[in-house]
């Protein structure tokens, strides 16, 4: 089985094809992983966000009772 594939491997190497195929190969690793890091920045974004957000404080200067009861309408 193993004699088969090195066969058409050899051939395959010979006719070009194999060549073309390593150019394929490489484009979708390449592709897989840009795909890969660019959701590994956006989680990593949203985790920061969300951190940040949680740590701003909000201001209490509009806060008042009028304020409070025009946001429950």
């Amino acid at each position: 089985m193993d004699e088969l594939i090195l066969q058409t491997l050899i051939k395959a190497n010979y006719a070009g094809s194999l060549t073309e195929t390593s150019v394929y190969v490489s484009l979708v690793i390449q592709a897989t992983a840009v795909i890969i890091g660019g959701i590994i920045l956006w989680r990593g974004s949203v985790a920061l966000q969300k951190k940040k957000m949680a740590q701003r404080s909000r201001n209490t200067y509009f806060e008042t009772p009028y304020a409070k009861g025009w946001k429950r309408k």
